[in-house]
């Protein structure tokens, strides 16, 4: 027997909307053929994982799933079916035939079932690409390439789904055929964790005419070693040499752009941020509107002291202690 869809995720069947996204990203990047190049078994096992999330992430179908099985796919042709019974009289509790059994078509119900009768064009499912990038990726913009399927009309059923009024077991009455394809992606500049980058018309192939879904990357931008992000604000910490910090300097700050030179003024506090305006991130959507990058001063103290600088530090020790004492 066919796994279910919440078996091959990995999650019950009362798994929340978040669950099901969270099972399926972490399964999406264990599988994903970028990451298993050559690995038939794993590309078949990302199909498995797409398609059941697919059809679970979206409240609708996962219903129709939640209540015909495999057969959700015939879901309005089964609510139809039931539909026409009941005005027919086929009760729950057994057959009456009281009212409007010569008004029932029957031929049509089971013809739409099997894919012979009528279809509503019904616009295919979205697809949701996780994707990793650096921060450098984000900021100067991206591109990946994605391993995807495309489908053509089933060559033995001809696209209908079904053959002498069965269901199709070429195609499983899908009535199309897949076929593997790559296709590049580019995230813009700006992109963030959590940024969804639509390509319209690459999602999943819709149904009866109707337009196929849409394809999103689900951006996850890796943590820096360097920077820390804020929306489009970056932070760097800087090291300053005392001497600068009590006296004031100059110092080099490090951007995504390269290096920058910070004048500090003296006295300055360990801690302290200086704002570099337009250093940070790009503004996603926004040209060149960018983001700031903040220095945040790191005093650095030396480890050893030579004899006459430690002669002189004494030296303005005793000068502090006879000020505060003369105060």
């Amino acid at each position: 027997m066919a796994r279910s869809f919440y078996e091959i995720l990995g999650v019950s069947r009362s798994a929340s909307e978040k669950e099901i996204r969270s099972a399926y990203r972490k399964l999406a990047r264990r599988y994903h053929p970028d990451v298993n190049p050559n690995d038939r078994g794993a590309e078949e096992r990302f199909k498995e994982i797409q398609g059941a999330y697919d059809v679970l992430s979206d409240e609708e179908t996962r219903k129709k799933y939640d209540r015909y099985g495999d057969r959700w796919e015939q879901a309005d042709q089964m609510e139809e079916m039931e539909r026409q019974r009941a005005q027919a009289g086929f009760g729950g509790g057994g057959f009456s035939f009281g009212g409007g059994l010569d008004d029932l078509d029957i031929g049509s119900v089971f013809g739409g079932i099997f894919g012979g009768g009528p279809r509503g064009p019904r616009r295919g499912q979205d697809i949701e690409s996780p994707t990793e990038v650096t921060l450098e990726e984000a900021a100067a913009g991206t591109t990946r390439t994605l391993s995807l399927q495309s489908s053509e009309p089933c060559t033995i059923c001809g696209g209908s789904g079904a053959v002498a009024n069965a269901r199709c077991h070429a195609c499983g009455g899908a009535g199309e055929a897949l076929r593997p394809r790559r296709l590049e992606v580019k995230a813009p500049p700006g992109v963030r964790t959590g940024s969804r980058v639509r390509v319209a018309g690459e999602g999943r192939p819709g149904m009866g005419g109707g337009p196929a879904g849409d394809l999103y990357l689900l951006i996850t931008v890796l943590p820096h070693a360097r920077f820390e992000r804020n929306g489009d604000d970056l932070t760097v910490e800087v090291a300053v040499p005392y001497l600068d910090a009590v006296l004031g300097g100059e110092v080099e700050v490090a951007a995504l752009s390269g290096k920058v030179l910070l004048t500090i003024p003296p006295l300055t506090q360990n801690g302290r941020r200086f704002r570099l305006t337009g250093k940070g991130m790009p503004v996603l959507g926004q040209g060149d509107r960018r983001g700031d990058l903040f220095a945040r001063v790191n005093v650095v103290l030396p480890e050893r002291l030579s004899d006459g600088e430690r002669a002189l530090f004494e030296q303005l020790r005793q000068t502090n202690t006879t000020a505060r004492a003369a105060s």
